[in-house]
């Protein structure tokens, strides 16, 4: 396996920064690349902290990747699963969301008995 490419915590604080007007609701959903950078750069972030690959993180369309220690998956359907929308995922990876209510309100699908990113969020503040 490839190693992952670390994150420059800048980057990701940068990213994070150019979308945060739009997670506040005070400005219009951002350009797709600059949506699709803070995206990436916050799962790898997670990816970096939560090394393994027990749990499977999706934010279609942009990124997906593997996760949390545990029993590793290779082929088909991996059986800890957790899929959310990019603005979802931002609040979380921000603090502005908590697990518990995303999972409750359906903002998140988290199957599998591991499929609980809690104790690894959130990973940034946007600088505000």
């Amino acid at each position: 396996m490839p190693a992952r490419r670390s994150v420059d915590p800048h980057e990701l604080r940068a990213a994070v920064t150019a979308v945060a007007p739009w997670l506040r609701g005070e400005a219009p959903e951002p350009d797709r690349r600059v949506l699709g950078q803070a995206v990436r750069l916050s799962l790898r972030t997670l990816a970096a902290v939560a090394p393994g690959g027990a749990i499977e993180v999706r934010v279609p369309p942009f990124a997906a990747v593997q996760c949390g220690e545990g029993p590793t998956h290779s082929r088909g359907t991996p059986p800890n699963v957790v899929e959310t929308d990019a603005r979802t995922w931002l609040d979380l990876a921000t603090g502005r969301a908590e697990w518990d209510e995303a999972v409750d309100s359906g903002r998140v699908s988290a199957s599998g008995n591991r499929a609980d990113l809690r104790a690894w969020l959130p990973m940034v503040k946007p600088d505000e």
